[in-house]
C-alpha cells in the first residue's frame, strides 16, 4: 500500500510495481496531485541542489526570525518538536555539511533525471515535459562568487553548469534584458520543466491501465495498525485496507501518522506560494530563479508558473491573499514583462516537508513500513529517483 498520491507516492506506486508487486495507492484526496505537488514550481532542477543549511544561512538566521527579509521568515514556536527539527537543522549549516549533503542531493538529483527519461520512453505522455535549461539571477558580488564555488564542487560531481556574466546570459535569453543590476548568472544547460499534477495524473492512468495498479480517492485514513508480516489502515467508515507493507509518502502529513507507528520523523513545513498566468510580452524560455528575491519563472506549455516565498513553521496551507500579492510584486521588479500579472489564471499555496538536512528520509524503520518522504523544496526533481531508491529496500532487504 503506497500512502499519498502526490509525485513522491505516484513514482513510489511506480518503482514498486515495475518491480511486480502488487500495489494499491491510497489518498484522502478526489484525485492524485490534490496537495504541495499540485501547482508548485514544476523545474526539474537537476543540476541545483544546494541544501538549505549552510554557513550562510547561519550567519542570516538572526534577521529571519526577526522579519527582515520579506521572501523567507521563520515561525517559531514552543513545540518541542520545533526546537528538536532546529538543533538539526543548525547542525547541518557547517561548512562540511553543507556541502556533503549538497553533493548527496545532486547524486539524488542526476539518478532522477535517468530515471524520469527511462519512464517518459518507456511511457511517453503529455505533462508539459521540456528541457529549457535554467538561468540563476545574482545581484550582489560576493554572492556570485560564492556561488561559483558551489558550481565548481558540483561540477566535479556531474553537475553541468557554466558562471555566465550578464551579457553572456542575455545573448542566450534576450528576456533578461529587462532586468537589472544582474552581476552574474549561473546557469544549467540541462535541466527541465515539468507540470506534475498532469505528471501525476498520467502517471497514475499508465499504472491502473498497465500495472494493475489500485487506486482508492476520498480514503480518510484515521487508523493505521502495524503487525508482523501486516499493514492495516482504516477510514472512519470502518473500512480496512490489508497489505504486507505500508510505504508512507504523504509530505507534511508523515510526522502525525508515523506517531500512531511509533515512529518519529524530523519533518517542518515551508510553505510556498504560486501562480500561473499568460506569459508576458518579454516571457523568458529559459526558467529564471532570481536568488535575490527567490522567486522562480518557469515557463510551462505556453505559460508562465511563477512560485516563490519561503515561511518555515507554517502549518496552514490555505491561499492568503496578501502573501500571494507580495509574490506578484516582487516577480513584476524582477522580469515586469514576464507574465501578464493583472490577470492570473491561478493560485496556489502548499507546504513543503523539509528534513534538517535537505534531504530525503528513505528508509525502512519496520520490516513493514517504508518511508519516502522530507523532500523539501526539490521533491519534484527528486521524485523519481527516490522512489527508485525507495523500491530498491523493499525488493533487495526481501
Amino acid at each position: 500500500m503506497v500512502l499519498g498520491a502526490g509525485v513522491v507516492g505516484v513514482t513510489t506506486a511506480y518503482a514498486l510495481a515495475r518491480r511486480g508487486l502488487k500495489v494499491a495507492i491510497v489518498d484522502r484526496a478526489e484525485g492524485p496531485a490534490r496537495g504541495t505537488s499540485y501547482s508548485n514550481g514544476a523545474q526539474l532542477s537537476y543540476a541545483y541542489t544546494d541544501a538549505l543549511g549552510s554557513p550562510a544561512m547561519l550567519k542570516k538566521l538572526p534577521m529571519l526570525v526577526l522579519g527582515g527579509d520579506p521572501s523567507f521568515r521563520i515561525q517559531a514556536t514552543i513545540d518541542p518538536a520545533f526546537f528538536q527539527w532546529g538543533l538539526r537543522f543548525l547542525r547541518n549549516c557547517t561548512g562540511e555539511r553543507f556541502s556533503r549533503n549538497t553533493r548527496a542531493g545532486l547524486a539524488l538529483a542526476l539518478e532522477s533525471r535517468l530515471a524520469m527519461h527511462a519512464l517518459t520512453e518507456r511511457h511517453p505522455f503529455d505533462f508539459g515535459h521540456a528541457a529549457p535549461g535554467k538561468m540563476h539571477l545574482f545581484y550582489d558580488h560576493s554572492a556570485f562568487r560564492a556561488a561559483g564555488e558551489v558550481m565548481e564542487l558540483k561540477r566535479r560531481h556531474g553537475a553541468v553548469q557554466a558562471a555566465l556574466t550578464a551579457e553572456e546570459a542575455i545573448a542566450i535569453e534576450p528576456a533578461l534584458a529587462t532586468a537589472t543590476g544582474i552581476a552574474g548568472v549561473i546557469y544549467s544547460p540541462q535541466d527541465e520543466v515539468g507540470d506534475p499534477f498532469r505528471f501525476a495524473s498520467g502517471l497514475l492512468d499508465i499504472l491502473i491501465r498497465d500495472y494493475g495498479v489500485e487506486a482508492r480517492f476520498g480514503c480518510h485514513v484515521d487508523r493505521l495498525e502495524i503487525d508482523r508480516g501486516t499493514a492495516r489502515i482504516s477510514d472512519a467508515t470502518g473500512a480496512t485496507i490489508i497489505g504486507k507493507k505500508l510505504a508512507v509518502c504523504l509530505g507534511i502529513a508523515a510526522p502525525r501518522w508515523l506517531r500512531k507507528a511509533g515512529v518519529r520523523v524530523p519533518v517542518w513545513p515551508m510553505k510556498g506560494y504560486s501562480f500561473t498566468a499568460r506569459c508576458g510580452d518579454a516571457a523568458p524560455r529559459v526558467s529564471i530563479t532570481d536568488t535575490a528575491r527567490k522567486v522562480v519563472f518557469c515557463p510551462l506549455a505556453g505559460r508562465m508558473r511563477v512560485a516563490g516565498l519561503a515561511e518555515l513553521g507554517v502549518w496552514d496551507p490555505s491561499l492568503h491573499h496578501q502573501p500571494l500579492r507580495a509574490l506578484v510584486r516582487m516577480a513584476r521588479t524582477s522580469l515586469p514583462q514576464a507574465a501578464a500579472y493583472d490577470a492570473l489564471e491561478s493560485e496556489w499555496a502548499g507546504l513543503r516537508p523539509m528534513s534538517p538536512s535537505s534531504l530525503p528520509i528513505i528508509s525502512r524503520p519496520r520490516p513493514e513500513l517504508l518511508l519516502n518522504i522530507g523532500h523539501g523544496m526539490l521533491g519534484w526533481t527528486f521524485a523519481m529517483g527516490a522512489a527508485e531508491r525507495a523500491a530498491s529496500l523493499i525488493h533487495h532487504q526481501d
